[in-house]
């Protein structure tokens, strides 16, 4: 098949916008984790850790443990695919213990001053996610100790791994989401800030979302 002008300029401007977008979504995480760090001032009451963990958890640790697999926005893109792995599952480590502790924050401090738990979307969604990312990194051992299960391809698990982890990562981004909605959020910034800060979740959701799509249609398309 011939290729024109316009026909090359298109993956090189394909390839430039998806590095781009790779980019900015690195910045736009640690920005937001920054943000959230600097409005909860962590470690000046027990709530003030619920939201730095969480935004540590599902905004940083997690995003950047999927962008660690980019074509276009990987920090370790000439590493080995083997230590792509183990990195990843350092930092799936670190966002579990986060959502973990950050989970434990809330429910105490509600149980210290009385209050009901889980009331709202939030709540509900935050404990699901924290559930489900917990679920969803033990169900990942079988990609390390393959001899775990039978009758299963390491293809089809590493497939499987991608689909409920995309899951994970959007209930994670909803959950973030929700939490800007909160009294505590929308007290601390003003509109402008509150409009951006909403970008964020919404953006890397977007971008994670199609990079695992992306790379499983073109894998398909190379096997067919």
């Amino acid at each position: 098949m011939s290729h024109d002008n316009g026909g090359e300029a298109e993956p090189w401007l394909y390839s430039s916008a998806r590095a781009s977008c790779a980019v900015l979504t690195h910045v736009v995480c640690a920005v937001f984790t920054g943000l959230t760090a600097v409005l909860s001032r962590p470690g000046t009451s027990l709530f003030s850790w619920h939201p730095f963990l969480m935004t540590l958890a599902f905004s940083l640790f997690m995003t950047e443990a999927i962008l660690l697999f980019s074509r276009h926005g990987s920090p370790v893109k000439k590493y080995p695919h083997k230590t792509k792995g183990r990195i990843h599952g350092i930092l799936q480590c670190l966002c579990v213990s986060c959502a973990t502790l950050g989970l434990a924050a809330i429910v105490y401090n509600k149980h210290l001053h009385g209050k009901a738990h889980f009331t709202s979307w939030h709540g509900l969604v935050g404990v699901l996610t924290v559930c489900v990312v917990v679920v969803q990194s033990l169900a990942a051992l079988p990609l390390l100790y393959h001899s775990l299960v039978k009758g299963w391809s390491l293809a089809k698990l590493k497939r499987y791994h991608a689909t409920s982890g995309l899951i994970t990562y959007l209930l994670g981004s909803v959950s973030l989401y929700l939490g800007l909605c909160s009294g505590w959020f929308t007290a601390s910034v003003g509109d402008t800030i509150w409009y951006l800060a909403a970008l964020c979740p919404v953006f890397t959701a977007l971008v994670v979302m199609s990079q695992v799509t992306n790379a499983y249609m073109a894998k398909k398309h190379l096997q067919s």
